[in-house]
């Protein structure tokens, strides 16, 4: 044995070749932590000590290449400053550096998923093979960064600029097909044949029959291209980046510019050109957010595994009561994920319409080359639309996706409370109304939970599964066990009106409705919000989501809680309806819509919506986007600082994973608790005392004034 350690063997398998597999000890998959990092290091001096070896072949002991770099170690570093930066990041590149410029050939045998940190170490080596089977890519900019190891300085090397430029700036992960064009890897082999294939070059390297020197060498020289060159592809790559990439996203560009600044350079230089930008990028609060929103995600994942291990039994027979838009999307989901279901409906027409959504959106996959054609009818023999109950015995869930009206639904749950297994769980797709109060007249309410879809179902990655006062464990494990296997992220939240995430979106409607009421004008308000970071403005998203369900909703959570989102005022949104425009649904809204060539709707604007809402509304008046971010943002955020005081929602990681996949809350500001964050609690409750005037919706909750007063954070 060459070298043995916790992560990291070297050993000697013949012909003086060196196996370094990787092989972290006590985890699933390997990642590229400081104590690796350290292994690593220690291997290849170890390699560098022994005469004997010839080449060296990097595998992997795991299902996995590398994963990447220990992402819970960026926070400390990332805290120490860009010069603290600069000095670890080009710390690793030495390690990096020392074993890419071992007197021997190198080989990386890429047999699984190999990203971030895990490729541009993969990168310092002479060659790379990979599995069919494997995926491979430089993820960084998702987290605010770049590729800091080197990435971006030997991959336009290695790939050329308009590859490296695409692989670095949008952070996709590559199939071994594609990474073998651009010119990322040497060869691609299947998985059994991987090891072998590494050794085989190795040995070729070795005896002669490969230049690994001038390999090597292309990735320690400057770039092949002269000054106009140089000019002419980063300019174009800096047009097209900073487009996509947009003020709020930028890790791309200052990815782009350390490529431009080290093109000319030698390998070493280059690295240090490298490690200062990245270094810009990892002190901006977009990298925080992003990096803080990455892990948030991985604790609201691991608490829904929790979760799913309660579970005392397997839901292999699912139904849904309702076959309309949305009862076929849940449809769809479930079939396309494996888990047989009947769909339900009263009317023949309904369960056309669902059958053709679900037909729509797996023909889109075929199309996309994303399923095979015997595939799409093999998922939609997997749904079975009924007009009754009969097939209802062995059903192990019915998930409820009716019209929302209370007292339809409790019709429909006594009616289907008799028909199915005593142990069946029953659950609400209700977006906004209790789960207890909706219990009330039910024989087993301990089976009865609530499981909210968001629209369009295929693409909304959230489902709030809700407990009700006397739902059990056992029927809340089961569901979200369903909802994980469905392909999506169940976040548990306690009942109240609207639950966690129309709770929190409702008064940011009324804020925006306020402004109206004082004089805004709602462009100017959408555009501002948009500009803030949203998908869409607040009068945009009531168009998508329907205005006359906006008015429904507005008046149950008003019901909930009147002493702050019951209005003193009558809503544009409300003139809007009651003058029969609900928006996209029927072509009119604060918008008129008509399809575009791809038959999308396309917005424009409408002179008759503001005549419509004159008699609502103050004078028109400017308002300033620092007034109309503040007037939005505040009720939003002190809602969810209620819904944490209250319990609604255990923690501030599923807090701000619920707004970012349920209502697209800005990804690069990290969710609500973030931005409190970052703005500081003080600073924040300092801006809501400043509009406390309009009402309880602005005045600071207990929870962030005691943050305030302690100096605390929702993340440490």
């Amino acid at each position: 044995m060459i070298y043995s350690g916790s992560a990291i063997s070297v050993a000697a398998v013949g012909e003086g070749i060196a196996e370094l597999k990787l092989d972290l000890a006590g985890e699933s998959v390997n990642k590229l932590d400081k104590a690796t990092l350290q292994e690593f290091d220690a291997a290849t001096q170890a390699i560098a000590r022994d005469g004997s070896v010839k080449g060296v072949i990097v595998t992997s002991g795991k299902g996995v290449f590398i994963v990447g770099a220990d992402i819970t170690e960026f926070g400390g570093m990332f805290a120490q400053g860009e010069q603290a930066i600069v000095r670890s990041v080009l710390e690793v590149n030495r390690m990096f550096c020392r074993f890419e410029d071992l007197p021997v050939p190198t080989v990386a045998a890429i047999n699984g998923i190999c990203l971030g940190g895990g490729t541009e170490l993969a990168l310092s080596c002479d060659y790379r093979v990979m599995s069919t089977a494997a995926r491979i890519g430089v993820p960084e900019v998702k987290l605010g960064i770049f590729p800091g190891f080197g990435g971006t300085v030997r991959l336009p090397r290695l790939l050329g600029v308009d590859n490296a430029v695409e692989w670095i700036a949008t952070g996709s992960e590559k199939r071994s097909d594609a990474a073998f064009k651009d010119g990322a890897v040497d060869a691609v082999v299947e998985s059994d044949k991987l090891r072998q294939a590494a050794l085989d070059l190795v040995k070729q390297c070795v005896a002669g029959k490969l230049d690994w020197q001038g390999k090597r060498a292309e990735k320690l020289a400057p770039l092949k291209l002269n000054a106009t060159e140089q000019a002419m592809a980063f300019t174009s790559s800096m047009a097209v980046v900073g487009a996509q990439a947009g003020p709020n996203y930028p890790a791309p560009m200052l990815a782009l510019k350390a490529m431009q600044a080290a093109a000319g350079l030698g390998r070493d230089a280059a690295l240090e050109v490298e490690a200062k930008h990245f270094a810009k990028a990892a002190v901006t609060p977009q990298a925080e957010a992003l990096i803080g929103l990455f892990l948030a995600d991985q604790a609201v994942k691991k608490i829904a595994a929790g979760w799913a291990k309660k579970g005392v039994r397997e839901i292999r027979q699912a139904a849904v009561l309702g076959a309309g838009i949305m009862g076929g999307g849940i449809a769809y989901q479930s079939a396309v994920k494996g888990t047989p279901i009947i769909m339900k409906d009263i009317r023949d027409e309904a369960l056309a319409l669902g059958m053709s959504e679900a037909g729509k959106l797996l023909s889109k996959q075929v199309e996309k080359g994303r399923m095979k054609p015997e595939a799409l009818t093999e998922t939609l023999s997997r749904i079975r639309p009924t007009l009754n109950y009969g097939d209802f015995a062995g059903v192990d869930i019915i998930i409820e996706a009716v019209v929302e009206n209370a007292k339809v639904k409790k019709a429909v749950f006594a009616e289907v409370e008799g028909l199915v297994r005593e142990d069946a769980i029953i659950a609400s797709n209700t977006s906004t109304i209790s789960i207890t109060s909706l219990a009330e007249s039910m024989r087993r309410p301990q089976n009865f939970v609530g499981m909210h879809f968001f629209n369009p179902v295929h693409m909304m990655p959230l489902v709030e599964v809700i407990r009700g006062a006397r739902s059990s464990d056992a029927a809340i494990a089961a569901t979200v066990a369903l909802a994980r296997r469905m392909g999506k992220t169940p976040i548990v939240v306690n009942d109240c009106p609207g639950f966690l995430v129309n709770r929190v979106l409702f008064p940011y409607f009324a804020g925006f409705h306020m402004l109206l009421r004082d004089g805004a004008d709602f462009q100017a308000v959408d555009k501002v919000m948009e500009r803030f970071g949203w998908p869409m403005g607040p009068a945009y998203l009531m168009d998508v989501v329907g205005m006359d369900t906006a008015v429904h909703a507005a008046a149950v959570m008003a019901e909930g809680f009147p002493d702050r989102m019951r209005a003193d005022f009558t809503s544009t949104t409300t003139v809007m309806v009651d003058a029969g425009r609900y928006g996209q649904k029927n072509g009119k809204g604060y918008y008129v819509y008509a399809p575009d060539k791809k038959g999308r709707p396309k917005k424009s604007v409408d002179p008759a919506s503001y005549d419509l809402i004159a008699p609502v509304v103050a004078a028109r008046r400017e308002f300033t986007p620092e007034e109309i971010i503040a007037r939005c943002m505040v009720p939003m955020v002190n809602e969810i600082a209620r819904c944490l005081e209250e319990k609604i929602v255990a923690t501030p990681y599923e807090a701000d994973m619920a707004l970012i996949y349920g209502i697209g809350f800005p990804p690069f500001r990290g969710g609500a608790c973030r931005y409190v964050d970052q703005a500081g609690a003080a600073s924040f409750v300092s801006l809501c005392d400043q509009y406390a005037s309009l009402g309880k919706l602005y005045q600071a909750p207990k929870l962030l004034r005691d943050m305030a007063a302690s100096g605390k954070r929702f993340f440490a």
